[in-house]
């Protein structure tokens, strides 16, 4: 086949980008891979074709579509994207409450426990919440160590929260945080558009970028400016 009208677009870390390209070469498939660095040019390529993901596939000069339409044409078992999930932010924010209750902490307890096991969660695999925090953290675009140390300042304020030992330390380090992160959030999701899942409960989460880190940052912020301040 003549590459010239077999085309991949696609981003460098799609998996099923990479789906794509194996079974075009298990075809014998001649292709011109077109790689996309930045989100505007992702965002460049669904405009043009009013489409909502990525990879996009052309065979003969016509769009044929994602991976799962070229797995159907070549006859392969295709493959489906994991379906988003908020089962982990449900159970982080149910035994939080349930902590809280059993503890009598209340509203302050519900926010420390809440952050603490936020913070348990990335630091399971740091690099994983590292690699899914740059994708749209300010900060850590700028500073990748500070994706690396954000879960330890989660974890110190959460622990600031149930304890109220280094309570100034930490309301400040809570405002700070708390506030960049959640202009972060704001930024990727309604000013960028971007369609990226939240790391705040870890790198390999599935639960879409949006009001569950927003709330995150929220909690940290606020509660911290309300130490500060009361």
């Amino acid at each position: 086949m003549n590459s010239d009208s077999n085309s991949v677009y696609r981003k460098p870390d799609c998996p099923f980008g990479h789906k794509a390209i194996s079974l075009l070469r298990k075809q014998g498939v001649i292709y011109q891979d077109h790689l996309l660095q930045s989100e505007a040019e992702v965002e460049e390529i669904k405009n043009r074709y009013n489409v909502k993901t990525t990879p996009q596939i052309f065979l003969n000069g016509e769009r044929l579509g994602g991976y799962s339409e070229l797995a159907a044409k070549f006859g392969e078992e295709k493959e489906e994207e994991e379906e988003t999930s908020y089962a982990p932010v449900i159970a982080v924010f149910s035994v939080s409450a349930l902590l809280a209750i059993a503890t009598r902490f209340e509203v302050m307890g519900f926010m420390g426990f809440s952050l603490v096991l936020l913070a348990t969660l990335k630091l399971m695999d740091i690099s994983a919440f590292v690699k899914g925090f740059k994708k749209y953290d300010l900060v850590t675009q700028k500073v990748q160590a500070y994706g690396k140390v954000y879960p330890f300042i989660e974890l110190l304020v959460g622990l600031a929260f149930l304890s109220g030992v280094l309570i100034n330390i930490a309301g400040i380090l809570a405002v700070l945080v708390g506030s960049a992160g959640g202009y972060s959030v704001y930024k990727a999701v309604y000013i960028d558009k971007k369609d990226l899942n939240c790391a705040c409960i870890g790198g390999g989460s599935k639960a879409p970028l949006g009001a569950v880190s927003f709330s995150e940052n929220a909690i940290m912020a606020i509660m911290g400016l309300w130490f500060l301040l009361f």
